[in-house]
């Protein structure tokens, strides 16, 4: 991801403008600050979706719903459209229907955020999304490493404060099950992921 429009310095983007944008180009839009996003490499969509197809499958009939990149979450959404962030995830699980309701995009955290990385999400705007998933209160947010075949799980803390006040996070290595701890009895096996790669 790289910041767009910097002949703009100073410039703070809102949801309304970037509904106002007229592009074939994806855009993140964080703290205000626009980030254009590369098209994922054939490794992160062959990731993107064999774990899309599992959490599919277990969840057809149930009242969770599972959503690809690219689908606009509006973590801290405000009525006016004023508000300054809006990320797309790779993979994102949502039990809230009213969330989705206007059919345009989520509207607050989502249960679940799942981001593969690659050369184009640069470590800056993985930090601040990090740092919004958290305040918006997102239970479970996964960071899937290709290269070093890891997977980095943040469990929301339940402490009871307002915002939440972190995450418990683990790293997984290769070939591990991992529990799905916003939706139990679904583990999802990465000996079979990596082995699409």
């Amino acid at each position: 991801m790289s910041t767009v429009f910097k002949e703009d310095e100073g410039l703070r983007y809102t949801y309304a403008d970037y509904l106002l944008w007229k592009t074939d180009k994806r855009y993140e839009i964080i703290d205000g600050e626009a980030y254009m996003m590369a098209a994922p490499s054939v490794a992160r969509q062959a990731i993107s979706r064999e774990l899309l197809v599992q959490f599919w499958n277990f969840l057809k009939g149930k009242g969770c719903q599972v959503f690809a990149a690219p689908f606009d979450v509006r973590l801290f959404p405000r009525e006016d459209g004023s508000d300054d962030t809006v990320v797309q995830p790779d993979i994102l699980v949502i039990c809230d229907e009213a969330k989705i309701a206007d059919g345009r995009a989520c509207r607050g955290a989502p249960d679940m955020v799942i981001e593969i990385l690659s050369p184009s999400n640069s470590e800056i705007p993985m930090l601040l999304k990090f740092t919004k998933y958290l305040r918006a209160g997102v239970r479970e947010y996964w960071i899937i490493d290709p290269d070093t075949k890891n997977v980095q799980v943040h469990l929301l803390e339940k402490d009871g404060k307002t915002p939440p006040e972190h995450y418990i996070s683990s790293v997984y290595g290769d070939g591990e099950t991992l529990d799905v701890s916003v939706l139990p009895g679904l583990a999802i096996d990465f000996a079979g992921i990596w082995g699409v790669l």
